[in-house]
């Protein structure tokens, strides 16, 4: 159970309550209520004795020259909601719509952001419910914030969006009045508090993060069965090895990669076939580890944003203080985006160059050309030869996504905002390369164990390592050698499907 207010969020318990793995409730308790409507009721204060406060008194943005009375305190942040609805592309899916709206619950449950208790129990009842606000992917700078894809978990709440119910689009205000609840109403402050935010390139950043992780282990793991169908040397992953250029990162990359393998140091009397492998193979942990050493950093960067309050202006009522301020920016989040698809398409990069050797002739050591499986002849039988070149093409388009999004930072909204993070793109771009690299993961899975069903083949008597053995047998419970050539687009799916459901072992 994820009890928001108690506890702070990880990417592991937002990952897992993302994906309804476990349930996410709102501490109700009288301390975390009274902390909540006391910054209501500060800023109500304030509005009563001086006015002047961004977004509830004026206009927004460059507007915020303009004075609203207080006859319309209450009508400016439908008007919010509703002219920032203008969000297109595709619709994030149903686990990055859950993220985003549990980041934005915790947010706001820090106690910052001027808002009422009901507010967070009206977005607790939608988590609780699974009502999902359509929320489209484009239209973000990441500064002020998420505006306008937040516009849209906003407008759902006080009934003006659709929504996603039990898989069917529906008006979120048809659905409240089924569940007998009216929509809400917002008040001062209480839709930029909602929208002001970094909680749609954050959900996205914890969900990449996430599945970058695991896709870094499968690359440890992809290496050792190269490996050892390749002949390779276990010595180019030895722990002494790497005790000489010490960094922690590389050198957990070349321990999982030595586990796979079932190699130990003393093992040092071996003579080679072949003295030193080539790059993708001898210098995998120094590709892979590069995760390792800057995952600590990455997590921080993620984990400190959604444990915090970032809209404008802070509500403070312990000192009460309005601050106005820039918290809305992502350049945190930008920079752990950017970095990440960096270091993940070069982990595709590294998987189609081992792709590449197990299919050469000329360099996998005696395996048939393209790994066909073909008793009767080469000639026509291509084996993996259109599967390699999909799987370059897939690191090629991985690759490319890789320019920063921050150094495109525009001057929007009459120069206003003249300086903005791009966070939710480089986010969005973050996860396409972690698509097209899963996908050229498990390019890389079918083609190693084809490679070591041959290598049984030849030497029965030599048994895989426990750990590559465990992931041969993984993958064989759904995929049939290939022999004669066969359309490989549904074993791929399927090998996707379960790297994304993790059904694979890594150490």
């Amino acid at each position: 159970m994820l009890r928001i207010g108690r506890e702070k969020l990880t990417i592991e318990n937002l990952t897992a309550a993302a994906k309804r793995s476990g349930t996410v409730v709102l501490d109700t308790s009288p301390e975390f209520s009274e902390k909540i409507d006391g910054g209501a009721r500060f800023l109500d204060e304030a509005l009563a004795e001086h006015g002047g406060i961004y977004g509830v008194t004026t206009g927004y943005g460059d507007s915020c020259t303009e004075t609203v009375s207080p006859d319309h305190y209450m009508d400016l942040p439908v008007h919010l909601s509703r002219y920032h609805g203008c969000g297109l592309g595709a619709y994030f899916d149903e686990e990055t719509v859950r993220a985003v709206m549990i980041v934005r619950l915790n947010t706001l449950s820090q106690g910052y952001s001027g808002v009422s208790m009901e507010l967070l129990k009206a977005m607790a009842f939608f988590i609780e419910k699974d009502i999902l606000p359509l929320i489209p992917q484009e239209g973000s700078v990441g500064a002020s914030g998420d505006l306008t894809p937040l516009s849209y978990l906003a407008g759902a709440l006080i009934g003006e969006r659709d929504v996603l119910y039990r898989g069917e689009k529906r008006p979120s205000a048809e659905l409240l009045k089924e569940f007998g609840r009216p929509p809400y109403r917002f008040r001062p402050k209480e839709a930029i508090a909602v929208m002001n935010g970094t909680a749609v390139m954050n959900a996205v950043a914890c969900l990449a993060y996430s599945r970058a992780s695991y896709l870094a282990d499968l690359a440890c793991r992809l290496t050792a069965l190269c490996s050892l169908a390749l002949k390779g040397n276990a010595y180019h992953f030895y722990k002494r090895l790497f005790e000489v250029k010490p960094h922690p990162g590389q050198a957990l990359a070349a321990e999982k990669i030595r586990g796979a393998l079932g190699a130990k140091d003393e093992e040092r009397g071996l003579v080679p076939e072949r003295i030193q492998d080539l790059y993708s193979i001898r210098c995998a942990p120094h590709v892979i580890g590069v995760f390792y050493d800057a995952a600590g950093l990455f997590r921080s960067l993620i984990e400190t944003e959604m444990n915090s309050a970032n809209d404008n202006p802070i509500i403070d009522p312990e000192t009460r203080s309005v601050f106005h301020g820039g918290h809305f920016y992502g350049g945190h989040i930008c920079f752990a985006m950017d970095s990440l698809k960096n270091i993940t398409a070069n982990l595709a990069d590294l998987m189609d160059r081992q792709l590449a050797l197990l299919v050469d002739q000329k360099f996998n050591r005696g395996l048939p050309p393209n790994l066909s499986g073909s008793k009767v002849s080469y000639a026509f039988n291509h084996g993996y030869k259109a599967v390699q070149i999909a799987a370059s093409a897939w690191a090629a388009e991985a690759l490319k996504n890789t320019m920063p999004a921050s150094v495109f930072s525009r001057s929007t909204e009459c120069h206003n905002q003249d300086k903005v993070s791009m966070g939710t793109i480089a986010a969005r771009d973050c996860i396409r390369v972690l698509e097209i690299s899963e996908q050229t993961a498990s390019a890389l899975l079918l083609a190693a164990v084809q490679a070591l069903l041959f290598r049984t083949e030849e030497a029965p008597e030599k048994a895989a390592p426990p750990e590559a053995d465990r992931t041969c047998k993984e993958v064989l419970e759904y995929y049939k050698p290939l022999e004669e050539d066969r359309p490989l687009d549904g074993d791929l799916r399927e090998t996707i499907a379960r790297i994304r459901s993790r059904s694979f072992s890594v150490l």
